[in-house]
């Protein structure tokens, strides 16, 4: 992404780019006085599943929680970026000696899924947690959060993996030296209450940590208008929405700073999780929520918005169905006019929400943690549940491949590439800026060109076993039975190409911890969402989720 251009998508670390954020500091604010926890009750208890199938997807928890072995540096106790296993070697044959506040922030999950689990004991997890975070508490850190890299045999910044290590440059530049990522410490921030709540022993060192964690740095509180955009604001900026990051030392209202910024205008992508903590520790207000889009909008219906907001008739469906609703803000009283518009997969009744690049995780990690299809079963529960459909559909019906679950993974093969995979309907019309209603544009994500369809990752099988266990289910059983070779000592790694059977022998620890955190959900009556929901912050996301009615009902 160009300086000074927007970005609506809220891509992890691994699509790695020297980006930063528009932010306004604000005084830092712990939980307010008052908030009270949900109640694990709250949360719906999940059902689906036969004796024999949780028996089977126990023994791929053992098999992938054996990864975690090999995993995390035994001098820093920091979980390694990914570990690789070529031609399928049943030992490592390379190490991705880096790590982020996302793999920090996952690793955490998977350890307190493995004691939920019983794959470890309650004191070997707190023993490994404890080791993780009193090194997380030693390392350099702005205002509580983490830099984009650190090297995890030395504990220091890196600007990238494999490049230089930040001890040598002091000046404060607009590169990962100084930036701090918005989605991936609202990763971090995850782990920390997931901790918080599974193991209250821990509460007081994981408190620690999270006390100087103010997520208004990502928030832009500049003025607003009834429009989709402030055009009073140099480069028409969306007010109202979070920001990708923050340079440390390089404030955005300084100078022409804000032209290295960029705002996370898609809710519906994995950024969210920092909406979901920010506002639930009353860092962000409500804004936040009604600004940002579900679909990239219109102008807004009023005169002044037609020549100033901007033209997003590029995405993927456009036109799209008309529906503007009006919610007033459960804090505030402030009325907010919200696009609700829907996409349509082409020739079915099926609508759903995009995301940006068609990947699986964008949708549905945040559900990891978040209680989203107990609370949104009308907002974000249900887009969940229509995005794992989309998949499904587009990946056996229009690309016949005999399994589905394309998101952003390694590449399939040993090279140790990463790729932004997805479902974007390429097959489908695309007629870009000359969309209209007699050429509307048909594809299924929000960017065109962004994503490939040819590899499947079993990651996105494990994600969707909340939204559709049977099939989830069958997905997984038939990775292992049409590509043996996907399937190793240590659980599944990380894709395969559906068409040739090649497989990338590598994993990742965002994607194995998510395939944790999925199976302790699954076998597990949602314990991670009922860990989360038992937390004081987690009032704003049933709040949220709860009073919003989308249009893809």
């Amino acid at each position: 992404m160009k300086a000074g251009r927007w970005s609506w998508s809220g891509r992890t670390t691994r699509w790695a780019g020297a980006v930063a954020v528009l932010a306004l500091v604000l005084p830092s604010q712990q939980v307010a006085a008052g908030a009270t926890a949900g109640p694990a009750s709250s949360v719906t208890g999940y059902a689906g599943l036969t004796g024999a199938q949780r028996a089977n997807l126990l023994s791929i928890a053992r098999d992938t929680w054996r990864f975690y072995s090999v995993d995390v540096d035994p001098a820093t106790h920091l979980p390694l970026d990914n570990v690789t296993f070529a031609g399928g070697s049943t030992t490592p044959t390379g190490y991705g000696r880096y790590t982020s506040a996302a793999n920090i922030g996952v690793y955490l999950w998977a350890v307190v899924a493995a004691s939920d689990l019983g794959l470890i004991s309650r004191p070997q997890a707190r023993a490994r947690i404890q080791a993780t975070l009193g090194e997380v508490a030693s390392l350099k850190r702005f205002d509580g959060f983490l830099y984009q890299w650190y090297d995890t045999t030395t504990g220091h910044v890196i600007r990238n993996p494999g490049d230089i290590d930040c001890t040598g440059e002091t000046t404060p530049a607009f590169d990962n030296c100084f930036f701090i990522s918005n989605v991936d410490n609202g990763w971090y921030a995850s782990g920390l209450i997931v901790v918080r709540e599974a193991m209250p022993e821990l509460a007081r060192l994981v408190d620690g940590l999270i006390a100087p964690m103010n997520f208004g740095i990502f928030y832009d509180g500049r003025a607003e208008t009834h429009c989709n955009t402030n055009p009073a604001i140099a480069g028409n900026q969306p007010t109202g929405q979070m920001y990708g990051g923050y340079y440390a030392g390089l404030p955005p209202d300084s100078g022409d700073n804000w032209t290295h910024y960029y705002h996370n205008g898609a809710l519906y992508s994995d950024p969210r999780i920092s909406a979901y903590i920010g506002m639930g520790m009353h860092q962000m207000p409500g804004n936040v929520w009604w600004r940002s889009w579900r679909e990239l909008p219109p102008p807004a219906p009023f005169p002044d918005c037609q020549s100033t907001d901007p033209d997003f008739s590029w995405q993927g469906q456009w036109p799209m169905p008309v529906s503007w609703q009006s919610y007033t803000d459960p804090q505030s009283g402030q009325r907010f006019t919200v696009w609700e518009g829907h996409y349509v997969y082409p020739g079915s009744g099926l609508t759903f929400i995009p995301t940006f690049g068609g990947g699986m995780f964008e949708g549905l990690m945040p559900d990891e943690v978040v209680p989203e299809t107990s609370w949104g079963t009308r907002s974000f529960g249900l887009a969940d549940v229509r995005t794992a459909a989309v998949q499904i559909k587009y990946a056996t019906g229009q690309l016949h491949y005999p399994v589905w679950g394309m998101s952003p993974s390694s590449t399939p093969d040993d090279t140790g590439g990463y790729g932004g995979y997805g479902v974007e309907g390429l097959a489908f019309p695309y007629y870009g800026t000359g969309a209209d209603a007699s050429h509307p544009n048909l594809g299924l994500s929000q960017c065109h060109g962004c994503a490939t369809e040819d590899v499947v990752t079993p990651h996105a099988s494990f994600l969707a076993l909340d939204v559709a266990p049977q099939q989830a289910y069958a997905n997984i059983q038939a990775l292992r039975t049409l590509y043996p070779g996907v399937y190793g000592a240590d659980g599944f790694f990380d894709a395969v190409n559906p068409a040739t059977g090649a497989v990338g022998h590598r994993d990742l620890v965002l994607d194995q911890s998510m395939i944790m955190a999925a199976l302790d959900n699954a076998l597990e009556n949602r314990a991670l969402q009922r860990d989360f929901a038992r937390d004081p912050v987690s009032w704003a996301a049933r709040t949220y989720l709860s009073a919003e009615t989308m249009s893809i009902r």
